[in-house]
Parts: structure tokens; sequence; C-alpha cells
């Protein structure tokens, strides 16, 4: 997902929230907001990027499970992460980046092309599960997300997500000296783990597990750069 330039702004519904292309973003159509997400993908990101590589793939690919396992993959690019459990499972990608389904389709995965702001365009309880991966602090609205989630899965179905930790130290000491926390202009929200569980209320089994960052044994929330969670949906 994508923007120009965000700004700090206020508590939203699920962390802090960016102003700056949030604010934009509402008037953005499905073709320009494609046109922005292949822009900042390009350049930023590149063809076949994981944010947090292996450690992320392979916690990925446990929650999700398999064989046999009908995946909603929300936000999945090109791909990327897509693969590592998309053999053996049924796998159906949606993303506003249209350039970037076109790369994922290549891997045999049926895709959607979708504003992920918008209500998703599939029937109540008709996946086994729904991922998430690095989505959720580019939209407006993410909790609108997570009931939309809850409304496709099937009951006892996996929410596997993965968000920036938007608090740790570095983000904080940032802050202290004057600058931006964020510097990548297509997040609209900023996470805690706290913020995490909140989304997670409603879930069975609720897991989070901090990753991506050398000193992370020290001391995990300050030092992790990125979080992983998950949580079935009750039976």
């Amino acid at each position: 997902m994508s923007s120009t330039g965000a700004g700090l702004g206020s508590a939203g519904a699920a962390g802090f929230v960016l102003t700056g292309w949030s604010v934009l973003s509402r008037s953005v159509g499905l073709e320009q907001l494609s046109e922005r997400y292949a822009e900042h993908n390009r350049v930023e990101r590149g063809a076949g990027f994981v944010f947090a590589g292996a450690e992320r793939v392979a916690l990925f690919r446990k929650h999700v499970g398999g064989p046999g396992r009908r995946v909603l993959d929300l936000g999945c690019r090109d791909g990327a992460l897509s693969s590592a459990y998309a053999e053996g499972n049924e796998v159906v990608g949606v993303d506003a980046d249209r350039e970037a389904l076109a790369e994922a389709e290549k891997l045999g995965i049926e895709t959607r092309w979708a504003d992920l702001d918008d209500s998703l365009p599939f029937e109540d309880e008709t996946f086994d599960v729904v991922v998430a991966g690095e989505l959720l602090e580019h939209l407006r609205d993410p909790r609108r997300l997570i009931g939309e989630v809850r409304r496709v899965l099937r009951p006892g179905g996996s929410f596997v997500a993965s968000v920036p930790n938007a608090y740790r130290l570095k983000n904080r000491l940032r802050f202290l000296a004057g600058r931006k926390p964020e510097h990548d202009p297509t997040h609209l929200q900023m996470f805690s783990a706290d913020d995490v569980r909140s989304l997670l209320a409603g879930f069975d089994d609720p897991q989070l597990e901090f990753i991506a960052g050398r000193l992370v044994p020290v001391h995990a929330r300050l030092f992790a750069n990125d979080i992983v969670f998950s949580g079935r949906k009750p039976r």
C-alpha cells in the first residue's frame, strides 16, 4: 500500500495514526492506488522482497500449516511470502497493486484486485486461514478489516499477521531527537504490542512473537523490528 509524506497524527482505532496520505487516500480510486503502490514497491522493495526474510517465512509457514488449507492472503503483493505456504494449499491473494498481482499469478496463486479498506469480496466462512503480513499499518481502518477477517474465516480457522514494532527503541530515540519515527510514507498506523493484543480480542489462543533484531533476546519489545501474531476464530 502507498503514500507520499505522512506526518504524525493522533491516536486512532488501532494504534497511533499517521496523517498525510491517509487523508488524501480517502478520495483515491483503486486505479490510482494501484499506480502508487506499484511505484513504491518497485522503488523501495523490489521483486521478491520479504521483510525479516527467513525468520518471518518460517513463522508464517508454521501458522498457516497444511496441506489442504484454503488460504486468503491479504496484501500478498507479488506472492513472495505466499510461496512459502502455497504448496499443497489453495491460496487466494488480494492486493491493490495490480502489477504485483500479475507476478503472483505466475506462481499459481489465484488473485483478486481490491482496496483492502473496502469489504472483502468473499462469502462468509469460506477460508481456513487468513494471512495479513505487513498490511494493517497501511490501512485507514484496520479494525474494519479484522471484522472482515472474522467474517470470512471458518469456525476454528486461523488468522496470521505481522506489523512493524513501531515503538521499538530505535523509533523512540528518533522521536526524542525530533525526527519522524517512521520513514515509510505508506504507513498510516503505528502498533504497539498492546495494540496488537487489542486487535486479537475475539480470537482464541492469541499469540505474539517478537522478531528481527540481534538484541531481541535482551529485550524483545525494545529491540524487535517486527511483531508476528496469530489467533483462532472460536468454533
